[in-house]
Parts: structure tokens; sequence; C-alpha cells
């Protein structure tokens, strides 16, 4: 039986599919790249301390000594540490060779290095936000050992 308005309506609901991240990255990884980079709030916060944040270790160290003023706003802890990870993991993935953006099925991004190891930044960088350890400029110069 011939149902025009089925096939219509089947176009229509699979053309407002979502997409997971983990395709994403494999369909475009320079997008999410940019998309990942992005730590709007850790990049306010930096800039009110007087910090640039230029995605080399120089800025990771920076980060590390401003005054955490972020734990007494548990609204904000949370989200400065996503920025957090997420801009070590950009930082990783622009300057340690063979580092990129890896999604879990879960959607967490995590940085694969060129060895396989996959590091959860975005975990480290709610340690760093909550207790100030591990320092970012700290796992930046371990993971770019290896």
């Amino acid at each position: 039986m011939n149902m025009s308005f089925l096939d219509k309506w089947r176009k229509r609901q699979h053309a407002h599919r979502s997409v997971p991240l983990a395709e994403s990255v494999r369909a475009d990884p320079e997008s999410i790249v940019e998309l990942l980079s992005e730590c709007a709030l850790l990049r306010a916060q930096a800039a009110t301390a007087g910090v640039e944040l230029d995605d080399s270790e120089r800025s990771l160290e920076a980060l590390d000594q401003l005054q955490p003023v972020w734990r007494d706003d548990p609204e904000v802890l949370p989200w400065l540490g996503n920025d957090a990870g997420l801009y070590l993991g950009t930082v990783l993935v622009r300057t340690v060779r063979g580092a990129v953006w890896h999604v879990w099925p879960d959607g967490q991004p995590v940085v694969r290095l060129e060895s396989g190891r996959e590091i959860d930044v975005v975990a480290m960088g709610h340690e760093w936000a909550d207790t100030g350890a591990p320092e970012l400029s700290q796992v930046y110069a371990e993971v770019s050992e290896t």
C-alpha cells in the first residue's frame, strides 16, 4: 500500500535526528576541536585575572597560579572544572604530536595520545577546579613526556 504522507513523515523525522558527538568527531574533527576549545567561562575568569589563554603550556602554568575564587560559587564550580578540562585537552591536542580528541560512547571527550593512552581531561579539570591538584601544567608535563 502506497501512503505518500508516511514517506514525507519519515523523511522529516529522519532529517531532525540528532547526531552523537562521536560521529561528529569522525565526520569533522576540526570543527569539534574548535567547539571543545571555546571554554568561555574559564577564558572569562582568566581574563578578569589578567591571564591570556593562548593554548600554550605557559597559559596552563598561569591558570595554576590563579586564586580559586570560583570555589565559593557552587553553581560556577562544575562549569569551570569542565572548561578547565577542555582547555587542558585543547592545549594537549594543539601542542603534543599525535594527540587527538576522542569521544567515548557515553559522550565524554578525552584526549587520545599516539600511544593509544586516553586522558580523561574533563575529570582532571574538575579535580583541579575543586582542589587545585593535580595542577594543569603538571598533567601537561607528564602527558607530553610520553
